[in-house]
């Protein structure tokens, strides 16, 4: 496939495109024909977060184990002398967050990342212990992207492979990280790419592994491993599509090379910040089985509603129902016996445009596909998602 997109002769098409083209020409002809599928979703993904070295200081100060802000936002600084991790949701520390219920949460991480990407100069104020070969104890001054000397994205956990529907069966508004919930089932939100999104158009890691070369950010980027939260055991379809949260990538890749419109700070009233990241996964057809995957339609995709003010926050097991993607994206879908206003999180709209714009790099050349290194962990390895067994400190 590598030498044909060198060659500009790859044939390449969306996850989109790929389901008219099989139903025109049929699986055995649209398996000959195509060479790579193309997807991507783009929503809040709030493990997100990016690290940096800015550069050392004349006489050098040690930012690891002091304290670091970017634009009044903490960052992480249990590393080496100049590097520094910021988190996508990490908030200022004179934020009122929820004390003012709800809290406006207006600036955070995300916001810092998108402001770095954009090109924008960015205020640092450290403070350091001091040391002999770092005698410098406090640093104040502007720091921008085209000067530091790396500025690396890692997103620990992203592209959920499908994901609960929110509802609220309370008589109180809640607002969580699925947006502001109605009482008594007045909306439900989502947020998933449905027939668009990467893992979907992949249920059992085929092709999509570690090293697998990516559209991250609106650059270039690569899947590092499997991301947090990976549990691939969950109940499936029988066509492999999980009807559950399953599996979710770890990615990396070069901040300098992305762009402010697919890496957006992004604030939930009363829950906190976070950032809108864009991905995308290219899809080798290497197989008849691999092309079948990518022909899910949104009808074919089953997600789990989820009660947000009871079953979520107290862990239960508990479902209401499973909606199908077509459903959800009509406006309205039927849960518990009524029709409920639906509204997604993630835009399919930039899940198209992410799709369409690998979909042109692969026929340019200009992206060469990556065979994975090793492959993620599917039901086979035996993860889960474990949840935490609180155990009492004793004093």
């Amino acid at each position: 496939i590598n030498e044909k997109i060198k060659k500009g002769q790859a044939v390449v098409v969306t996850a989109e495109e790929v389901i008219d083209i099989a139903r025109k020409k049929g699986v055995s002809q649209t398996v000959k024909e195509v060479d790579v599928v193309t997807t991507g979703t783009f929503g809040p993904m709030c493990s997100s977060g990016a690290y940096f070295n800015v550069g050392h200081t004349k006489p050098r100060i040690k930012l690891g184990g002091g304290k670091v802000y970017l634009n009044d936002v903490p960052v992480y600084t249990g590393l080496a002398a100049m590097d520094i991790f910021i988190g996508a949701t990490a908030l200022p520390e004179d934020d009122p967050k929820n004390k003012i219920y709800p809290g406006e949460f207006r600036y955070g991480g995300g916001h810092v990342i998108e402001e770095l990407v954009a090109g924008r100069d960015v205020r640092l104020v450290a403070t350091a212990y001091g040391t002999d070969c770092y005698p410098k104890r406090r640093l104040e001054t502007w720091i921008n992207i085209r000067d530091i000397n790396e500025a690396v994205l890692f997103n620990v956990r992203n592209a959920y492979q499908n994901y609960n529907v929110a509802v609220n069966l309370s008589d109180r508004i809640l607002y969580t990280y699925m947006g502001v919930l109605k009482p008594k089932l007045g909306n439900a939100n989502f947020s998933s790419a449905g027939q668009l999104s990467p893992l979907l158009n992949d249920p059992y890691y085929k092709t999509i592994g570690i090293g697998t070369k990516i559209f991250l950010g609106g650059g270039v980027g690569y899947v590092a491993w499997h991301g947090t939260q990976h549990n691939p055991g969950v109940i499936r379809g029988d066509n492999g599509i999980p009807t559950r949260p399953a599996g979710t990538l770890a990615v990396i890749g070069d901040l300098k090379q992305m762009s402010a419109r697919w890496l957006v700070g992004t604030s939930f009233l009363g829950y906190g910040c976070t950032l809108t990241v864009g991905v995308g996964v290219p899809i080798p057809i290497l197989s008849e089985e691999i092309l079948r995957y990518t022909l899910v339609t949104d009808e074919e995709i089953l997600a789990p509603v989820v009660d947000y003010s009871d079953a979520y926050p107290w862990r239960k097991p508990d479902i209401l129902g499973e909606v199908n993607y077509a459903e959800l994206k009509s406006g309205k879908a039927k849960i518990q016996g009524q029709e409920v206003p639906t509204a997604s999180l993630s835009s399919y709209p930039g899940a198209v445009e992410i799709a369409s714009i690998l979909k042109r790099w692969i026929q340019k050349g200009e992206f060469l596909l990556t065979e994975p290194v090793a492959p993620l962990p599917g039901a086979e390895s035996g993860i889960t998602f474990k949840p935490l067994e609180e155990r009492p400190i004793l004093e």
